[in-house]
């Protein structure tokens, strides 16, 4: 059993026949981080491209909401069948790169900087637990693990809860408006998303450790991006409501 990430695409048993494969086919952490490289590259071509199409006065809804959808539905695809993430990881890099593009472009016609402050911030925060990580200023331990995967949990929940609500015009209270339990709220989340970085450096280094297949460097990361998608939509919901408050 590998150690438990509260990224829900990386579980105790996402790595399988670990330690049973010939040594050129293992998982690596520097073939992960490659893949995460060519994934971001992925990412941020397929931004540009929505990005410039908003700004250029195109309709890119359609392309927003079915970049989410396709993400969404190939990163299901890929949680329960790792086997395919070679194939689909790069397409779903593509789709979330088209969702975030949009968003983007939308929040920075209406709070100019707001996505280079977010990019940016989210870029630090990667860096500041890769270091605590790696000088073991944080260590994910068995209770540590527990408490960052209940939050998450409880925050999807919440989450959902407002998606349904939202059928019926009521909203989760505080979760959306700019007051300071709201700012708080995000505050709580942000550190929440980062808190999950370290359980997925964790998981990958033990994948790699243990002898995971080679195409788990694809899944582990995978399993990275979702998480600094997760946290890089975070720090913008929090810098607008900061924004609107001025």
């Amino acid at each position: 059993m590998i150690g438990r990430s509260g990224n829900p695409t990386l579980r105790d048993n996402t790595f399988p026949n670990s330690g049973q494969v010939s040594s050129g086919q293992r998982m690596t952490i520097e073939g992960t981080v490659n893949k995460s490289f060519i994934m971001l590259a992925i990412l941020l071509g397929a931004a540009f491209v929505t990005w410039s199409m908003y700004n250029n006065g195109q309709n890119v809804f359609g392309l927003m909401i079915g970049g989410a959808i396709a993400g969404l539905v190939l990163a299901l695809i890929v949680s329960f069948k790792p086997t395919t993430a070679p194939i689909l990881v790069p397409i779903y890099a593509a789709c979330e790169g088209l969702f975030l593009g949009a968003l983007s472009a939308n929040y920075q016609s209406v709070y100019n900087g707001i996505t280079q402050q977010a990019a940016l911030l989210t870029m630090c925060v990667f860096i500041a637990m890769l270091v605590a990580y790696r000088f073991r200023l944080i260590q994910a331990t068995k209770n540590f693990r527990l408490g960052v995967f209940a939050a998450t949990a409880g925050i999807a929940l919440m989450y959902l809860l407002s998606f349904v609500l939202g059928f019926f015009g009521l909203s989760v209270p505080y979760l959306h408006d700019n007051s300071l339990i709201g700012i708080g709220i995000s505050l709580v989340i942000v550190v929440v998303a980062a808190l999950n970085l370290v359980l997925d450096f964790d998981f990958i280094e033990t994948g790699a450790e243990q002898g995971a297949p080679k195409y788990m460097e694809w899944y582990g990361a995978f399993g990275l991006m979702v998480t600094l998608v997760w946290l890089y939509i975070e720090m913008l919901r929090l810098l607008s409501k900061l924004a609107s408050r001025d």
